[in-house]
Formats: C-alpha cells, sequence, structure tokens
C-alpha cells in the first residue's frame, strides 16, 4: 500500500479539507501535526526538493512572524530559510502532502488528487 505524508494543522480548513479528502481515498496516512512537531533543517530541504520549489516559495508571507523577522527584506540563504522555518513553523505552508520523491501543497485541497 502506498504510504503518504501530511503535514497538518488541524485549525486549517484547507488542511482539514485536504486530510478528508486523502481520507475518503482510503489512503494509509502518516499525520505530522508541524506545528508541535516541526520538520527539521534538513527535512525542509528535502520537502523543498520533492515539491521542486524553493523555500521562499512555502513561506506563508502573510505571517505576523514573517514581517517581524523581516523576511520581506531578507536575502538569506536556503540553508538559513530552512532553520528559520524549522524554528517558527507558522512560517510553513500548508497542508503538504508527500508521496514517495513528490510532494504537493493542498491550496486548493484537490491538489492532493495529484499524487494518487
Amino acid at each position: 500500500m502506498d504510504h503518504y505524508i501530511i503535514y497538518h494543522n488541524p485549525r486549517c480548513s484547507k488542511s482539514r479539507q485536504t486530510l478528508s479528502i486523502m481520507n475518503e481515498n482510503n489512503l494509509n496516512i502518516k499525520i505530522v501535526q508541524y506545528l508541535t512537531d516541526p520538520p527539521s533543517p534538513k527535512e525542509l530541504e528535502v520537502i523543498s526538493r520533492k515539491l521542486s520549489i524553493s523555500p521562499m516559495d512555502f513561506i506563508r508571507k502573510k505571517e505576523l512572524i514573517y514581517t517581524e523577522l523581516g523576511l520581506n527584506n531578507y536575502n538569506a540563504s536556503e540553508s538559513e530559510l530552512f532553520e528559520i522555518m524549522s524554528e517558527n513553523p507558522k512560517l510553513i505552508e500548508r497542508p503538504i502532502v508527500i508521496k514517495g520523491d513528490k510532494a504537493i501543497i493542498g491550496r486548493p485541497p484537490e491538489n492532493v488528487i495529484e499524487l494518487f
């Protein structure tokens, strides 16, 4: 059976909807509540590769902490951004779903179907 990982925030409607679609399809799902169990910088680097996007492309730019940390004018290396994201998991876009070497962001939630 295929194994899926979802980086999930139960308070987020898009994350709940994505998880619901996955459950409706009887998938084998590992749920990671990333706000309480944040991915390490190395895990974020792997996620970035699987998403095929840079870390700045899956940072939540509307979060207050984004501005407080000055990330809107920040010219950091990718490794520094992964460190910041791991230390401040609110910055990580949600939900992220991984299957094997591919990943998607569940915005809209139907994006997850691409991994089935």
